[in-house]
């Protein structure tokens, strides 16, 4: 494995399915504590019960803020050994699921049966017991493949970023994979303590007829929520002017947790900006190196010039 992508390697190996966060939230305070005496500037770490597994890094003065989830889809486990999707996971009969249960790490593997889907394992699973993909990185010439990339992606290029920020601020939310996540509390905790009104989504969109590997970050003009066209300018402006290469997608469906900042009666102009991948909410999704290096590079731009 590159060093280049040793920390991803290590987020996509942390469980952290929607509802329970938890370890991933301590991993990215922990790497804050540890490695912010090096950045440029250290930012004001806002975590904690109140915030419920939520992590915000503020810096200096900011004007934008970075919204990248950091939980997963994943499957409960049901009535009579049945397995129930939390979110929207797409995987094949014979697939591996780990999950912890009183502390320690229980294994087994996904069978479908007559369109209902089932656990098969050498020990009773606990009802509630949340499960998901093995962990299975891998670096192949210029793809990655992993399961959780959405939305690991987002949060490496958001820890990338925090090295050199030096006014702005990073969100990393909850729930967004069920839509029952904490992007609202934080954009208005946000907006009331610090006074701005831009937020970009650090999250993966997917490959369709209209976007391609290796061709640039994405940039959402329309998916099932609309974004305000003047701030989307200034982002097609900055990229053009600093001539990065992106793609702009327009879809009739998919969303992010911008749809959930849109949706709260607080001023916010917001757009998804992201890399593409094949096979998503699968154990193999699938992404071009260039494109999350496309995906940094703007994101560098756009926190110093929005």
């Amino acid at each position: 494995m590159s060093e280049d992508y040793k920390l991803l390697q290590k987020l996509c190996s942390i469980s952290a399915p929607s509802s329970d966060e938890s370890r991933m939230a301590r991993f990215i305070v922990d790497y804050v504590e540890k490695n912010s005496s090096s950045w440029h500037r250290k930012p004001h770490i806002l975590y904690g019960e109140e915030f419920q597994d939520c992590v915000m890094l503020v810096w200096g003065n900011p004007r934008t803020a970075i919204f990248a989830h950091i939980d997963s889809v994943a499957y409960m486990v049901g009535y009579n050994k049945t397995l129930v999707p939390v979110g929207s996971p797409r995987c094949e009969d014979g697939t591996e699921l780990v999950g912890l249960q009183d502390g320690r790490e229980v294994s087994c593997v996904l069978r479908e049966v007559e369109d209902e889907l089932y656990y098969e394992s050498a020990e009773e699973l606990e009802r509630g017991t949340l499960l998901t993909y093995k962990p299975d990185f891998s670096e192949n010439g210029d793809f990655i493949e992993s399961p959780f990339l959405d939305n690991r992606v987002g949060v490496y290029v958001a820890l990338r970023l925090a090295e050199t920020m030096e006014n702005g601020a990073i969100v990393f939310s909850t729930g967004e994979e069920t839509r029952s996540g904490n992007a609202k509390f934080c954009w208005r905790f946000l907006y009331e303590n610090y006074h701005f009104h831009n937020a970009l989504i650090a999250d993966i969109t997917w490959i369709t007829e209209g976007i391609e590997y290796n061709k640039g970050c994405v940039v959402s003009l329309k998916d099932s929520n609309l974004p305000r066209k003047t701030f989307v300018d200034k982002i097609l402006n900055i990229a053009k002017s600093k001539k990065i290469d992106i793609q702009r997608e327009v879809e009739t469906a998919g969303g992010s947790d911008g749809g959930s900042l849109q949706s709260i009666p607080y001023a916010v102009n917001w757009c998804f900006v992201g890399a593409a991948q094949e096979f998503p909410h699968t154990p193999k999704e699938k992404i071009h190196k260039n494109d999350i290096e496309s995906m940094y590079l703007l994101y560098k731009e756009l926190m110093e010039y929005l």
